[in-house]
């Protein structure tokens, strides 16, 4: 080959390299002019939402179209210093070992949804509507970013620029590809915007003086903010805590921002809904209406945060007394139901949690309330004083404990007869929760999961898996009442009532014997005919039965164990059944479960369960129980025989 031709063909390449390079160089500055026009425009509707009647707001105001607007806006925000924040006063709050994982998986791009599952990775170009799995609830989660709160933790620890590059990168890519519309639903359902309403206020302060907060972040971040509280004047969750979670979203936007021209309205709106809902979802004892215990701590937090963060901003007044009134009598809840170890029953959608998992609440509520109950929970016994009985009824919500002492290993026994909650309610008056000597002996079964596998909810919902009665193994209805509530030092006496089938009543009653063992009587009656079955189930392990002495023993070696026995009745029969039960979200264990069964066969009969329920250590104990006199017509009252070890007591209660 000639070497005119091979010169001809270098230049010819270099020619199109050139050409190559020219083309690129235009599409960046292209794309950076669109960049620059998009910010100016932005700029102009941030501006246009603000109210200028400050010196520093009006002169920015003045020169609209201009980057520089955007900078002296920024500015002002960085040396801004009128309003007060929680989170000016935890800077120096500790990344917890999670925290660190999720903000290092956050600068992958690999992000938590729903914690249950595993941390996923959503792409370089960020798909906020990726998921690995078929739950709803993992992209929802996704779009709450608490990897985000994560990030700002270790970013105000390590104070390394990365985690607000980063940070700052995504909050403009996620405004920018999730505008409010029908195609991008997932990321604006009402109780997400109310999350990150509230969390973004938190992240504001603890990226507002890095350098990666620039114009750019704050021009898109606070006109997402803007949308996010408009949105949220649109819609209101009563009597549920995605209410609350709404308001809180609102109040925090406009207290925070009281610059934005729509601030008072969204405060007071916010307020009123807030005081609304205090009066709409807590009940006179202190539980919230739905019935479960995460959401009740959950409404804790969302009453209060809204209250002190006006009181930080000298707008405590738009609140009555009787609302902190009703936050303190909330906090005394998890107090008088929750189990010795500080776990709670996992009634409706709640999970057991770990033990002394509200130790730091009970601080926080003995200094806030100024309670020495709550300091003696929070310190486990180290400081303050007992709480007042080792009993208490909340007859609202229709929930009760019985405890022998305030010690970690005593015997405690909490019961539900309750009103619908609603979702994350389910229809299982009656049932009842039992621990002893540090262990859960007999939990209820929880929820598993809310919509990755809907018949696996509905399965757990069921009231025959749960420790009440049933007619032909379908659900009850919620028709509650209180019949007797009596605490003694050695004898504890809980008698509820629930018409839980169209005619057909269940009478519950309760006998705490000797702060040791129960006695649990059972009485169907009215019209209606069928298999009436009472349902047991017990903590995962072994157990044994005993169908001839109507017997069923948990058997977990040198741990404590319970025993629950029935008294013999000819027309009766025990039988397995099937048990399950999920401590955690999507995982679910095997128990031992059974039912005694007696077929309801006339109008006007009327059927009796007599059972021994008893915790024991190392000898399964030798108790026995009996109706005394005919209980077939009787309202009045009831009276048994409990026999034990050859000794005979007897236990009454009239109505």
């Amino acid at each position: 080959m000639s070497g005119e031709l091979l010169a001809y063909k270098k230049t010819n390449k270099i020619g199109i390299l050139f050409l190559l390079v020219l083309f690129l160089f235009c599409l960046i500055k292209k794309d950076v002019h669109a960049q620059k026009e998009q910010l100016i425009n932005e700029t102009k509707l941030l501006l246009s939402r603000l109210e200028n009647d400050t010196p520093e707001l009006n002169t920015i105001k003045k020169e609209p179209s201009s980057i520089e607007a955007a900078k002296e806006l920024l500015l002002y925000f960085k040396k801004r210093a009128v309003i007060k924040h929680p989170a000016q006063f935890t800077k120096d709050l500790i990344p917890s070992e999670k925290d660190w994982e999720y903000a290092d998986n956050a600068l992958k791009h690999v992000f938590v949804g729903q914690t249950a599952y595993a941390p996923y990775f959503c792409g370089e170009d960020i798909n906020w509507a990726s998921s690995p799995v078929p739950d709803n609830e993992w992209v929802w989660q996704l779009n709450r970013m608490y990897f985000w709160n994560s990030m700002a933790k270790v970013y105000a620890k390590s104070e390394d620029e990365k985690y607000a590059e980063e940070w700052s990168t995504q909050l403009i890519h996620w405004v920018k590809n999730n505008p409010r519309d029908e195609a991008h639903k997932y990321a604006w359902r009402s109780i997400e915007a109310g999350i990150r309403g509230k969390s973004w206020t938190d992240l504001f302060f603890r990226f507002i003086q890095s350098e990666h907060f620039d114009e750019e972040t704050l021009v898109y971040f606070l006109n997402s903010l803007y949308d996010h509280a408009e949105f949220l004047m649109t819609v209101y969750g009563t009597k549920s805590n995605w209410g609350l979670m709404e308001a809180e979203g609102m109040a925090f936007i406009a207290i925070t921002f009281p610059e934005f021209k729509a601030a008072t309205k969204w405060r007071e709106e916010a307020f009123r809904r807030l005081n609304n809902e205090i009066n709409l979802q807590v009940y006179p004892d202190g539980h919230q209406r739905e019935l479960a215990m995460g959401y009740h701590i959950g409404c804790i937090n969302w009453f209060y945060r809204t209250y002190e963060l006006a009181k930080l901003n000298g707008l405590e007044n738009a609140f009555p007394d009787s609302y902190f009134e009703k936050i303190e009598r909330m906090c005394e809840v998890p107090m008088k139901i929750g189990l010795p170890d500080g776990t709670n029953a996992q009634f409706g959608d709640a999970w057991q949690g770990k033990p002394q998992q509200y130790a730091d609440k009970f601080l926080e509520w003995a200094k806030m309330f100024n309670r020495k109950d709550f300091l003696y929970l929070g310190t486990e016994g180290q400081s303050g004083h007992k709480p007042d009985s080792t009993a208490y009824a909340l007859q609202q919500s229709g929930l009760y404990s019985m405890r022998s002492s305030w010690d970690k290993n005593a015997v405690c026994l909490v019961l539900k007869c309750g009103p619908d909650g609603g979702f994350h309610c389910q229809p299982d008056n009656g049932t009842f929760t039992l621990y002893a000597g540090g262990v859960n002996l007999m939990p209820d079964g929880g929820s598993y999961i809310y919509h990755g596998d809907p018949e696996g909810r509905k399965w757990f919902r069921q009231t025959k898996v749960h420790q009440t009665l049933t007619l032909n193994g379908e659900d009850s209805d919620y028709a509650p009442k209180l019949l007797k509530w009596q605490h003694g030092n050695d004898l504890d006496i809980l008698v509820v009532e629930n018409e839980s089938y169209e005619n057909l009543i269940h009478r519950r009653s309760v006998f705490f014997i000797d702060k040791r063992y129960f006695v649990i009587v059972d009485e169907a009656f009215g019209g209606a005919k069928g298999d009436i079955d009472i349902h047991f189930q017990m903590a995962p392990g072994k157990a044994n039965f005993k169908p001839d002495d109507l017997s069923v023993f948990s058997d977990n070696g040198k741990e404590w164990n319970v025993l629950v026995r029935s008294s013999a009745n000819e027309k009766m029969d025990l039988s397995e059944e099937e048990g399950w039960v999920s401590f955690q979200y999507t995982k679910k264990q095997p128990r031992p479960a059974f039912r005694y069964r007696i077929k309801k066969e006339l109008n006007n009969q009327r059927v009796c369960f007599v059972r021994v329920v008893a915790p024991f250590k190392d000898v399964v104990p030798n108790i026995k129980a009996n109706l005394i006199g005919d209980t077939k017509t009787s309202n009045a009252g009831l009276r048994i025989r409990v026999e034990e070890n050859g000794r005979k007591k007897e236990f009454e209660y009239s109505l």
